[in-house]
């Protein structure tokens, strides 16, 4: 009964369990008994409700049956409601009423009307029933025909559109059933104080659009039920503190936040945190869309999503993170968050797409603002893609041991992100593709200790990690961490990638896709210095064309890789372990590792070698290597010949090679011209001339002029010198008076064309490398 004045009678009745059932008639209470005192205060039964210890405008109602209809609709009393044990025959009417505050404390209602309502304290529903019964009439909190809606008149259990709560709204442990319509219409509804829904229950759409709070909004250890649209709709909801979506540690047994259905949160606005700590939530992957909107052939949509808060503003962190679980999409489109994003330790599942646009995306982040960090440590996604184009990072990129799976997709796909710090996605295992193309990193890109397997197939592409145009402050880094390496099934794509310290792939362990079979593109990379020692030989093809490094440290392994080395363009200033002046063998490996690495001759990277050496001051080492570039060169060009020409290209080949080393051996010429004058000088100084005797006979009539005849008798004033006739002989062009004036004839005129011959390609040879040389130098 009524706690005011009881009889004997009364008191022996004991408490009301209104949950169970319609009670003894000894509970019942006329509405209309309970609201003629506050409407007629003159009658002077309004003492009758008022407690006698205080003077407080309090009208408590206990453990009793309130039957009829309670109708305080435009009522303007300045009394607080509050019931307690109280079951009702029909929802409690109080539209468009002015009261000093609304409460139920265990109580079960077939509904609750409140449109409109002022009330200057707490609206409060404490461990109470909201159950609308079939029945019940006017639409708004009874279960409606088809036939018998209205347009604009919601079916609701709960009904606070429009209401204005200068205190705050309290649901705590209340249980609303609403299973053929919406558990909670509360459209604009604007509180003072907080919106408390701990451990709520809620079947049937929770909709606060609009819902204007001045603290918090606190839904931790809240069921919400929903399965075939809105769990909860706050479309445009302001939150004056946090919204609170969290494990709920009162008592014994811990509850975390549950949601069967989309959470719809698009253009809410957050003062405070956004935490979902350890929440369940999961939407239907099959069936009918969401919203009917969402019926759409563009790639970007989201059909089933489990939370979707685009355009969200949040000044304080979103907590995603400490054992969330969710099935369909994460989506927040333009968010602004004003602190981190947290998504550790979460768990995030969507179906597998089975044709284009697929729709299978676990994280949707387009566009969004972060101005701290984005930390996904111990992430885990068994099938489905985290998108993140376009996002901005103020702080750092942390998921380390992350579990990313979808295979043969695109498993993170991060185009023109912006992270202010580091991104460090550290001993991952990743199934799918990686794709960081254009990413902007202030700081370093970590990827050591991570594996990328089973990457998306394309025909003209296909690689594992797609860092394209990836720009970096400091270093990246794909390398071993402890005794776990970077690991790369389908390959490094680095294409103008630059780094302003270093590139490292210490330990890497790169393989190519088939009939791709590139492991490596790393064309016009940029870096202070680069570090290509993979632990194994990776198989495929490595590209490093127009790349270009201040310092290179490489390995055996990087040169022993399957498919060879295009390293056309390539330049680096430096090797990092520079090679000594004395160490022949370190130039003639290095040599050799560009020959088999290389498919066919390419000049370039032997100049490039050599204008290393010759600028840390080793000259001779690069005149060795520019030696053997012309050795290959015309090695190449005899092999694109036919078999005579290219004999005699190999035969003018090694007689450069012999004479002068192409041009860097200059102090060949020399010995050769030295050795061919003594030994012409010699021939000629200790052979004879058979024409002396014929002189004496008379068999000619040549004039003998020491050891020798002269062919004209004019020249009777010169002198026999072998050693100026071989001169002669040896130099082209420039005649010195011997050549022509000596009589040759058997085998000596064979020896002096013999020697003019040699002075003919020993001046060519000497030319020949001359011109290198000056070409060099200039």
């Amino acid at each position: 009964m009524a706690n005011g004045q009881a009889g004997p009678a009364e008191r022996e009745l004991g408490p009301l369990d209104p949950f169970a059932g319609i009670p003894d008639v000894r509970y019942h209470l006329p509405a209309a008994d309970l609201v003629r005192p506050l409407l007629e205060p003159g009658s002077g039964g309004l003492r009758r409700w008022r407690r006698q210890s205080t003077n407080a405008p309090i009208v408590p109602v206990e453990n009793a049956y309130i039957t009829g209809k309670l109708d305080l609709r435009g009522a303007d009393l300045d009394f607080l409601f509050r019931f307690e044990n109280c079951r009702f025959e029909f929802p409690p009417d109080v539209r468009e009423a002015k009261l000093l505050g609304l409460v139920f404390r265990r109580c079960w209602l077939p509904g609750l009307r409140a449109r409109n309502l002022r009330s200057r304290n707490d609206v409060r529903l404490i461990r109470s029933v909201v159950q609308p019964m079939p029945g019940t009439n006017e639409g708004e909190t009874a279960v409606q025909r088809e036939d018998s809606r209205e347009r604009g008149i919601v079916d609701a259990a709960l009904n606070l559109t429009d209401a204005v709560i200068e205190g705050s709204v309290v649901l705590t442990r209340t249980v609303i059933d609403s299973v053929h319509g919406r558990a909670i219409q509360a459209d604009r509804l604007k509180i003072s104080g907080a919106f408390l829904a701990y451990r709520l229950r809620a079947d049937g759409e929770v909709r606060v659009p609009g819902m204007w709070t001045g603290g918090n909004v606190n839904l931790s250890g809240a069921v919400l039920r929903n399965p075939k649209g809105f769990a909860l709709d706050g479309n445009g909801l302001y939150v004056g503190g946090s919204l609170l979506c969290d494990v709920d540690n009162f008592g014994s047994k811990r509850q975390p936040f549950n949601a069967r259905g989309v959470l719809h949160l698009p253009s809410a606005r957050v003062n405070g945190d956004i935490v979902f700590r350890g929440a369940d939530l999961r939407s239907p992957q099959r069936g009918p869309i969401a919203v009917n909107a969402w019926e759409s052939s563009d790639p970007y949509v989201d059909p089933w999503p489990a939370l979707v808060a685009d355009r969200l503003r949040v000044d304080g962190n979103v907590e995603l993170s400490d054992g969330l679980a969710a099935v369909g999409t994460l989506r927040m489109l333009n968010a602004r968050i004003g602190g981190t994003l947290r998504l550790a330790r979460a768990r995030i599942t969507v179906p597998r797409g089975p044709i284009e646009p697929y729709y299978d995306r676990a994280l949707h982040l387009d566009g969004s603002e972060i101005s701290g960090d984005f930390e996904a440590t111990g992430l885990r996604v068994p099938s489905g893609q985290v998108r993140m184009a376009d996002v901005s990072i103020g702080g750092n990129l942390l998921a380390a041991r992350a579990h990313l799976q979808h295979a043969e997709r695109d498993v993170l796909s991060a185009r023109r992100m912006k992270v202010a710090g580091n991104l460090h996605l550290t001993n991952c295992s990743i199934e799918g593709t990686l794709r960081l193309q254009g990413t902007d990193v202030g700081g370093s890109v970590e990827l050591f200790g991570t594996e990328v397997v089973q990457p998306m197939r394309r025909p003209q592409t296909s690689f594992s990690v797609d860092l394209r145009t990836v720009k970096a402050g400091r270093n990246i880094s794909l390398t071993f961490s402890n005794d776990r390496s970077f690991r790369a099934e389908g390959g490094v794509n680095m294409d103008g990638a630059s780094a302003a310290r270093r590139i490292d792939l210490s330990g890497a362990v790169l393989g190519s896709g088939a009939g791709h079979d590139i492991a490596l593109n790393a064309s016009d990379l940029e870096a202070d210095e680069l570090v290509l020692n993979p632990s194994v030989p990776p198989q495929g093809r490595i590209l490093l064309r127009h790349a270009h490094c201040r310092s290179l440290e490489d390995n055996d392994a990087f040169w022993e890789t399957e498919r060879g080395i295009d390293l056309e363009g390539f330049r680096y200033d430096a090797l990092r372990h520079p090679i000594g002046l004395e160490n022949d063998r370190a130039v003639d490996k290095r040599i050799s590792q560009l020959r088999e690495a290389m498919p066919g001759y390419r000049p370039g990277p032997y100049d490039q070698l050599a204008a290393m050496l010759r600028t840390s001051g080793n000259e001779e080492h690069a005149d060795t290597v520019l030696f053997r570039k012309q050795q290959y060169r015309y090695e190449a060009l005899a092999a694109g010949y036919g078999l005579f020409r290219a004999m005699g290209i190999r035969v003018w080949s090694r007689l450069q090679r012999w004479m002068v080393g192409y041009g860097y051996r200059p102090v060949r010429a020399l010995g050769w011209l030295i050795g061919l004058l003594v030994a012409g000088s010699m021939y000629f100084w200790l052979g004879h001339d058979s024409c002396l005797e014929d002189t004496q006979t008379g068999a000619n009539a040549l004039l003998k002029i020491g050891a020798r005849c002269v062919v004209n008798s004019q020249d009777s004033g010169m002198e026999w010198n072998p050693i100026w006739y071989t001169a002669d002989l040896l130099v082209p062009i420039v005649d010195f008076g011997n050549k022509g004036r000596w009589y040759m004839h058997g085998w000596d005129k064979w020896v002096s064309d013999g020697f003019v011959a040699m002075g003919w390609i020993l001046a060519t040879t000497v030319a020949a490398g001359a011109g290198r040389m000056i070409r060099r130098d200039g």
